[in-house]
């Protein structure tokens, strides 16, 4: 292989959700390994948010789509096995192979929970040439951490994530400069990063129906019908795109929301659903080494009334008391005893978790409260969200987290060009 300016690699998690389910039940003692049979991750079919998050290759002929309703895939398939989503045990997994990837290079980007940029320039002294050590990785995490990924290898990100979606599961794809005309411009222009369901009638309209058609049209065309975005996506259809893999800043705010299976009509519960929502916020928030300034309650109603407050700290924090004490005032405000559907934690004005000097409105257990969040953040991600709760949640039917991971929450590739 040629000397690369650039060598980066984009490690993408097979089916995540289903995949991490499977490699759990196998590790405690399962026998049925439910990516070969059809199953999927999508709740509770009793509870109103009952659809498919993710799904077994094997769902693939009862053409079972991610977002279906539970009841609709039950309909293709009455015997689909289905399990509810244990984002506790994302967070896990994902952590488990961010740590193995910073064994071969100090230079790593969580783009999702399920997806890793790593850059590899310079390290192939250390390691060896990028194909194998690929392969090595690939290979390293389905021996120890029980599930698949595709690897691609490209000389900037765009092109090594679209490498790594070309054939799963369980591959390593390249995708060079050189590469270009033969594996990226044949493809249909919607499987282009960045071009959406609104965009590709545009692009039909004026004859683009491939990436190479899109490569090979007039910039100046494309601006004008779609503006800067028609020449973001020519750049990307042409291979062009230079952002470094890093802690880029680009995430504006990190929130958690859940629709309950009843309606919450007293304090205390909502307050114990506030708190498990916060907990997974703040420990979001620490994982991704930033601290909030702003802090968010949204609420639902029965009649599926929105209505929502926030409130801008005097100074920035990751601490998970902080964060519910000032949620429980929020919701003190605008809460009149409604029944609710549905409520949500965001924290946003996010600034790097960097050393600065205390202020007086720091509390003075500062350095204390941050050192018992580490620990518990440490023994949930180790050993599980239940290991270590808080007293209120014991036999009241509330998880100690509730919610997920959002895709917005982490930052898209730079547009620098």
């Amino acid at each position: 292989m040629p000397r690369r300016s650039r060598l980066i690699f984009h490690i993408d998690v097979n089916s995540a959700y289903l995949s991490w389910e499977a490699a759990d039940q196998l590790q405690h003692g399962a026998s049925l390994d439910i990516r070969t049979v059809p199953s999927v991750i999508g709740g509770d079919a009793e509870k109103r948010r009952g659809i498919v998050l993710a799904k077994s290759i094997p769902t693939k002929k009862y053409q079972i789509n991610t977002g279906d309703t539970l009841y609709s895939a039950r309909l293709k398939c009455p015997q689909l096995l289905i399990f509810p989503p244990r984002y506790d045990l994302y967070i896990r997994s994902s952590a488990a192979m961010l740590e193995l990837l910073g064994e071969y290079s100090p230079s790593i980007q969580r783009y999702s929970i399920d997806e890793v940029f790593m850059d590899y320039t310079k390290m192939e002294e250390h390691f060896g040439e990028p194909i194998r050590v690929a392969h090595h990785i690939k290979d390293k995490v389905k021996r120890e951490l029980g599930f698949t990924v595709n690897i691609g290898i490209a000389e900037n990100k765009l092109l090594a994530k679209m490498a790594s979606n070309f054939t799963k599961p369980d591959r390593v794809h390249t995708l060079f400069p050189e590469e270009i005309p033969t594996k990226l411009w044949p493809l249909p222009v919607e499987d282009l990063f960045m071009v959406g369901r609104a965009t590709v009638p545009k692009l039909h309209r004026i004859g683009i129906y491939t990436i190479g058609d899109l490569a090979h049209s007039d910039p100046k065309l494309l601006k004008k019908r779609l503006k800067s975005h028609g020449t973001l996506i020519w750049n990307y259809a042409n291979g062009k795109e230079n952002s470094p893999v890093g802690n880029i800043p680009g995430i504006k705010s990190i929130g958690n929301s859940s629709t309950i299976s009843f309606d919450v009509e007293d304090r205390k519960t909502a307050h114990m659903f506030l708190l498990s929502l916060t907990e997974m916020v703040a420990m979001r928030l620490r994982s991704s080494n930033y601290l909030a300034q702003v802090i968010g309650v949204s609420l639902k109603s029965q009649e599926f009334f929105s209505y929502s407050h926030q409130r801008r700290l005097y100074t920035p924090t990751d601490s998970t008391n902080k964060i519910y004490t000032t949620a429980l005032a929020l919701f003190g405000e605008m809460w009149q005893g409604e029944p609710l559907r549905a409520l949500g934690i965001r924290v946003g004005g996010l600034v790097d978790n960097t050393p600065r000097q205390l202020s007086l409105f720091d509390p003075g257990d500062l350095y204390r409260q941050r050192a018992l969040d580490t620990v518990v953040d440490k023994m949930r991600v180790k050993y599980g969200s239940n290991i270590i709760m808080r007293a209120v949640f014991l036999h009241s039917g509330i998880k100690p987290l509730t919610g997920g991971v959002g895709e917005e929450d982490y930052p898209l590739m730079s547009s620098i060009l």
